[in-house]
């Protein structure tokens, strides 16, 4: 990725002053926020609750899945798509998941900035201006990925672009349809952390998995998990 700690660096400080200005739990206004401002609506969050495999019931299934969790919390009244990508396949052309979730801005569960637009979510500029990171990329209830047992796999089918990959070698498990360890899938990091060098790894394309069943995830780092965000 192109992304540098000295990046890394301004958006915690940005992250900081939104989380002060982010409201407390029950509705009241965080110490610090400006009087009268307006909380900022969840428009992303990681997948707390998932099949935990590849076999999601195509885009329409994983988006329903979307759906459903953020109905749970109160935010059902957005349309809420997965951030995946299919594969040409039987006379269909492949869908970018970039294409899929609006135009932004996004902000997580308790109020911080994600991104501002598809551009700054990709790097279209030469540089990700997103945030996603261990503690931003937050599910819909506001818990960071488990990192103990490691979940940062997240499961996108995507290049760094976001866009699909081109049809051949399966990186989408059947596009979404495939629970067995034949399958695979390309997954982002949500903290960014990974082997060699222990960081700044993508939160979209950072490798394969080792299938596409339960324990196949497992065994790479992950659980099936996959990002939502908002695309009104």
């Amino acid at each position: 990725m192109r992304i540098t700690f000295a990046v890394l660096f301004s958006l915690a400080a940005t992250a900081a002053l939104a989380q002060a200005a982010a409201p407390a739990p029950g509705g009241a206004p965080a110490a610090g926020a400006a009087p009268g401002a307006p909380p900022q609506p969840m428009g992303f969050f990681v997948t707390s609750t998932v099949p935990g495999t590849g076999k999601l019931g195509g885009l329409a299934g994983a988006d329903q899945i979307c759906q459903n969790l953020a109905m749970a919390v109160g935010g059902g009244n957005r349309t809420w798509r997965a951030y995946l990508s299919t594969q040409e396949a039987g006379g269909q052309p492949g869908v970018n998941a970039r294409d899929r979730i609006g135009n932004g801005p996004w902000h997580n569960q308790k109020g911080v900035l994600i991104a501002n637009n598809v551009a700054d979510l990709h790097g279209d500029n030469e540089r990700d201006r997103n945030y996603i990171v261990s503690f931003t990329a937050l599910d819909e209830k506001g818990n960071p990925v488990p990192s103990s047992p490691t979940k940062h796999d997240i499961m996108t089918g995507s290049n760094s672009v976001g866009r699909a990959f081109p049809a051949g070698n399966d990186m989408t498990c059947g596009n979404w349809t495939n629970d067995t360890a034949q399958g695979r899938v390309m997954l982002g990091h949500s903290d960014r952390q990974g082997l060699p060098t222990g960081g700044n790894t993508s939160w979209n394309n950072a490798h394969l998995s080792a299938g596409c069943d339960a324990p196949s995830l497992v065994r790479t780092g992950g659980a099936g998990l996959f990002y939502c965000f908002a695309a009104n």
